[in-house]
């Protein structure tokens, strides 16, 4: 008996530790560790500690709790294969830019062939950011109701379907209604943000989300080129149909897709998203924790009153404005470009706006070779910004990425005052394009991980709505007030970028280093801060 006794002294009894934060709450009592007491037997326990985004080793996943969270789950299995191949799907359904790009391209052409006015072409612009604008909160409502893969996949089916039905449009009205209708469609796109960002561990989350933004500049970029070979040769209906490519390709692998298991948990559908989490732990070859799966209380999902409740009021309210000041100066700066490089610095611009106005309405011009390539060197700024934005994100935090974004830009705006030369003129706006394009991908970060998983896809939605609204306001900043005072329009984008800068900073929730919340019913980050964080007793 001493003998056996004396070798169970000797076993070595592993205490497991993970370093870092994990999204577990339980009870404040309850500790991170657990020691293995043998009674009259004192044993020292030996430690073992993970580096950041380590995975669980299999022999010690979860060896001592009965239950775990679809959070806990994300964050064992990690980052693999099966969120690259997610990468690629939803990216292709963000590369919808190429729908929004075609804008720039179709206009001046429709102009010419159709002897437009020049409201008249406006107006093809202006009905694609009201389609998106009166979508962009029923998506939202649709995919927190029944499910983000539901959402995503009906939003671009509609917009494919619609896109390739615009080629065949016969005459202008026919054409109005069909973009119109694809406008519908691509505000639900941004839903794809929403389901990916479900399926990525926290180390992972931001980068990720923003390397799919990359996906909207590849797709820019390629429309462009697209246009180059096919508008001189197959003209602009064959380049409304393979302008859809992209939409196409993920229409045919959406199959693929799984529904988010955070949503098949709150829904109440827990052998579902246990099934789920069983496939992506297969092919990422990671261990599924031990135990079993925590099924989150049911409560109505995609209400608009729970973006308004204590927790979530300035939060939201914040959002908006700072969503709308995104889209109201990103695509303000995309309209005064042209105008700016024309007239070739600001002091030059009132006298051409004055010789423009002398044209007939009607006056024609094609784009040429040249308008082709400044396009494509435009779009090319898009990349600085997402990189910058992906080095500084996780340092200094979302709301801080966001209100460098916006003070960037308007200090670039503010030394547009200055007559510079076409040269300095250039580097002004690919950096204010650059940050403000980068805030915009901070705030597709952020959106998702401040709400909860019953209101997520609403609250983006909503965001995304109010976009919308800044997108339709601005032309009447960088095309009418621009013919009164141009001094006056780029003083309107640099104050609503410093108002937005403070928003961005009095934002009450930082997302950095944050799980995602699964229950409005609990204070913000109460399920987020995990098992280690508490103390005994």
């Amino acid at each position: 008996m001493e003998e056996d006794l004396f070798q169970l002294k000797q076993l070595p009894v592993v205490k497991f530790r993970r370093t870092g934060e994990s999204s577990r709450s339980d009870e404040d009592g309850i500790s991170g560790e657990h020691e293995v007491q043998i009674e009259g037997v004192r044993t020292e326990l030996e430690p073992v500690e993970l580096g950041d985004g380590a995975a669980v080793p299999k022999e010690f996943a979860n060896p001592t709790d009965d239950t775990f969270m679809v959070e806990d789950a994300v964050e064992a299995i990690g980052f693999g294969k099966f969120q690259w191949k997610l990468s690629v799907i939803t990216g292709l359904a963000w590369a919808n830019a190429m729908e929004m790009m075609i804008l720039s391209i179709l206009a001046p052409q429709l102009h010419c062939e159709w002897r437009l006015p020049s409201w008249k072409v406006a107006l093809l612009t202006s009905v694609v950011f009201v389609g998106m604008m009166s979508s962009s909160t029923l998506w939202g409502n649709i995919s927190d109701q029944y499910g983000r893969k539901t959402g995503l996949k009906i939003s671009v089916l509609w917009t494919l379907y619609y896109g390739i039905l615009s080629g065949f449009a016969p005459i202008y009205s026919w054409i109005l209604v069909l973009r119109g209708l694809v406008g519908f469609g691509i505000g639900g796109v941004p839903q794809s943000v929403t389901l990916y960002a479900e399926f990525l561990p926290m180390k992972a989350r931001a980068k990720c989300i923003l390397l799919i933004e990359v996906f909207w500049a590849l797709g820019t970029v390629f429309e462009v080129l697209l246009a180059v070979v096919v508008m001189p040769t197959l003209g602009w209906r064959w380049l409304l149909i393979l302008s859809a490519l992209p939409l196409l390709l993920f229409a045919g692998l959406c199959f693929w897709l799984p529904e988010s298991a955070r949503y098949d948990v709150l829904s109440g559908n827990q052998e579902k998203a246990l099934a789920t989490l069983k496939r992506i732990a297969t092919e990422n070859g990671a261990p599924m924790p031990l135990g079993k799966l925590v099924v989150s209380r049911q409560e109505d999902r995609g209400k608009m009153r729970d973006l308004f409740t204590p927790h979530f009021r300035w939060t939201t309210l914040l959002l908006w404005f700072i969503w709308f000041s995104n889209a109201f100066s990103y695509y303000g700066l995309v309209l005064l470009t042209t105008e700016l490089f024309q007239a070739g610095d600001v002091c030059s611009i009132s006298s051409r706006r004055q010789e423009v106005k002398a044209k007939c309405s009607l006056t024609c011009e094609y784009l040429t070779e040249e308008d082709y390539t400044d396009l494509l060197w435009t779009t090319l700024s898009e990349f600085p910004g997402v990189l910058v934005t992906l080095w500084i994100i996780d340092r200094i935090g979302r709301k801080k990425t966001m209100a460098l974004s916006f003070l960037v830009f308007s200090f670039c705006s503010l030394l547009l005052f200055l007559c510079v030369g076409r040269n300095v003129l250039t580097v002004l706006l690919f950096i204010a394009r650059a940050f403000i394009s980068g805030g915009f991908q901070a705030a597709y970060v952020y959106t998702p991980e401040v709400y909860p998983t019953a209101t997520r896809a609403l609250g983006l939605g909503t965001c995304s709505g109010m976009a919308r609204v800044g997108a339709l306001i601005t032309p009447f900043i960088a095309q009418v007030m621009l013919e009164s005072s141009v001094y006056l329009t780029l003083l309107v984008y640099s104050g609503c970028c410093l108002l937005a800068a403070l928003a961005s900073c009095f934002l009450p929730i930082e997302t950095k280093g944050r799980g995602l919340q699964e229950s409005s019913h609990k204070e913000w980050g109460q399920e987020m801060v995990g098992r280690g964080s508490h103390s005994p007793g």
